[in-house]
């Protein structure tokens, strides 16, 4: 597996999808929101559930074969300090900077009008697991945890 391109792949279909607020596909499972991006031979799916509080999965395919996926948890920590609406978009904000700078894992941070945004992780896109977390007035208010990496047959 091409790690580099792989990569380069899974930023570019996140800042198509979510960030890049990216046509919805049709549901994968009952009650599922999900969002499709296709390269080449690279495809990817984002399926999730909820909505203040959300689960979900993002998967890679390379010729039909899926190779990749990370699941993720986010949840509202304090609703008097942050509603879903905000969150989301100090999320999309955050990501699309961090996803400008070609990436995304690592540590990162930005500030905007409804908090600050925190990244930490380890590993790279072959084995992960981290969390972004939103702080308002140095307060934690929302959090979601993630890992992933390949998938092998």
């Amino acid at each position: 597996m091409d790690i580099v391109a792989l990569d380069r792949f899974i930023v570019l279909a996140k800042r198509q999808t979510y960030v890049g607020d990216g046509i919805k596909a049709a549901a994968s499972r009952t009650g599922a929101h999900d969002l499709t991006f296709a390269d080449g031979d690279w495809s990817y799916r984002d399926s999730y559930f909820g909505g203040t509080d959300f689960l979900g999965q993002e998967t890679v395919w390379l010729r039909d074969e899926p190779v990749w996926a990370m699941n993720y948890y986010g949840y509202i920590l304090r609703p008097e300090l942050i509603d879903a609406s905000r969150a989301g978009a100090t999320i999309k904000a955050a990501l699309s900077a961090m996803y400008a700078e070609g990436r995304f894992l690592g540590g990162f941070e930005w500030s905007g009008p409804h908090g600050i945004y925190r990244d930490a992780s380890t590993g790279d896109a072959a084995h992960f697991h981290g969390r972004e977390a939103i702080e308002v007035g140095r307060v934690g208010a929302y959090a979601l945890d993630y890992f992933g990496g390949l998938v092998k047959p």
